[in-house]
Parts: structure tokens; C-alpha cells; sequence
């Protein structure tokens, strides 16, 4: 499935937050949205969850309104993971991610084999199968970052839509992280503070500032030292990582 986003605009108390902003997340694609604090990236993806509604503009959804269906349907398609996390659960690890089974059970419906097959799968893939009956509030931030996503993951979901996923993650577990995603290979919509996560990652990448998309397309065609300087206020050079092939960028901390 693909997401298609049309002329959005969201705006909060009156004041413009996203302008007119239009993007594609491709099937199949993991597609990243980057910019400094408050350019509109967890705004534009909180339509995309449906936690917010626009002021115009549509998303859709293999060409579907997505306001049009209902909560149940789209839960079934997009699962999201917001940066507000919520209050502490007082509920184990295994029950937190086994949340994202809801969407397919009757109420009251209990959980079946495949539903724990499916919970016991994610839980491996971010590391903490061993973790089932920990409670939740007594996790460390990066560990609660990572049932989460497992929550994510067990929705098995066509789209998956992630608000900085690596935050309060070390580098062992982001880097695993970002190659679980690129071997899913699930429409994956994402916002990355780190750059070079988002260059390693992304197939293609939007550039939000101050509330409008102004550079699209691939790392290497958007990445680029001018739009860095104008767009995030750094001096930089871009180079070939020595193991990837990726585009690297090389802040000068020294000047900016």
C-alpha cells in the first residue's frame, strides 16, 4: 500500500503548523521526513495516524480517504509510532505489545495461538524476548522504545508510521533497528533527527522547514551542503561512507 499526501494544511489556535505540504510514501519504500525541531514532522504524521484531523488537504491511502474508514479498518492498514508515549502501563511487557492485536479480535475476543506466535515474534525482533514479564513502567526508556515498536510490528500492518523511532535507543539498537526496517521492507513513513540514520535508511526523503516541504527526493539528490547550511543552520560536507556507499555528512562543529 502507498500513502499519498495532498495539499495538507494543519494548523492548531489559528496558526498554520503544515502548508500545502504534498508527499508520497511509496509501497514498499521507506520514505523519511527530516527538518529541525518544529518544522511540522510530527504534526504531518499525526494526520497520517488519524490523531489529528486537517484543516484541508487529504491523506489516502491506496488512493482511500483515510478519514473515511473506519478506526477498526485503518488500524488494521497503519500502525503508529507517536513520541508521545503515553503514562506508565501497568501492565507486563507481553501484554503491552500483545495490544497490537486488538485491532483483529471481537471484544472480549481472547488471544489465540497465532496471536502469541505473532507477539512472541516481535518481541524477538527488538531484542526483548527474554523481557515478556517485566512491567512496563519499570523499563528503561530505550527498552520501552523498543516494546513499543514490537507493538508496532505485531498490528502487521501494511504501513508502519514511526516518530523518531531511535530516540533513547544506543547505537547497537539503533543500528539493528534501522535494518529491521530495511529487511521488512513494509510502506514505511518515519521522521529522523539524525541525518545520517536518515541517509543510511531512507529510499527517499522529504525536508520539512518551518511548516512546508521544500526539497524531496533521493538522499543523495536532497542531502546536499547548501540545502544543509539553509535549512538547518550547519556547515557541512558530504562524502561517501567507506562501508555503505551512503551519503556521509561531516558537520564543521567549529563554525557555523
Amino acid at each position: 500500500m502507498r500513502i499519498d499526501i495532498e495539499d495538507l494544511r494543519v494548523a492548531y489556535a489559528g496558526r498554520t503548523v503544515v502548508a500545502d505540504a504534498h508527499l508520497i510514501a511509496a509501497e514498499g519504500e521507506i520514505t523519511g521526513l527530516v527538518g529541525p525541531n518544529g518544522s511540522g514532522k510530527s504534526t504531518l504524521l499525526r494526520t497520517v495516524y488519524r490523531h489529528l484531523k486537517p484543516a484541508a488537504g487529504r491523506v489516502l491511502l491506496d488512493g482511500s480517504d483515510i478519514r473515511e474508514l473506519s478506526p477498526a479498518r485503518s488500524a488494521r492498514h497503519i500502525a503508529a509510532l507517536p513520541q508521545e508515549r503515553g503514562g506508565d502501563f501497568e501492565l507486563t511487557v507481553r501484554e503491552v505489545v500483545a495490544m497490537g492485536r486488538t485491532p483483529y479480535k471481537r471484544a472480549f475476543a481472547g488471544e489465540d495461538a497465532a496471536d502469541r506466535d505473532i507477539v512472541a515474534g516481535a518481541l524477538a525482533d527488538v531484542g526483548m524476548g527474554d523481557h515478556t514479564d517485566r512491567h512496563f513502567s519499570e523499563l528503561s526508556g530505550g527498552e520501552r522504545q523498543r516494546v513499543l515498536l514490537a507493538r508496532a510490528f505485531a498490528q502487521q500492518t501494511d504501513v508502519l508510521v514511526l516518530d523518531e523511532p531511535t530516540n533513547h535507543l544506543d547505537v547497537r539498537h539503533q543500528v539493528e533497528l534501522l535494518a529491521l526496517l530495511r529487511g521488512r521492507r513494509r510502506t514505511t513513513l518515519v521522521s529522523l533527527h539524525d541525518l545520517n540514520a536518515a541517509a543510511s535508511v531512507c529510499d527517499r526523503l522529504h525536508v520539512l522547514h518551518e511548516g512546508r516541504v521544500v526539497a524531496s527526493g533521493t538522499p543523495r539528490e536532497v542531502l546536499r551542503p547548501p540545502l544543509l547550511a539553509e535549512v538547518f543552520g550547519v556547515r557541512a560536507a558530504v562524502v561517501e561512507h567507506p562501508l555503505t556507499g551512503d551519503p556521509l555528512i561531516a558537520f564543521d562543529h567549529r563554525e557555523l
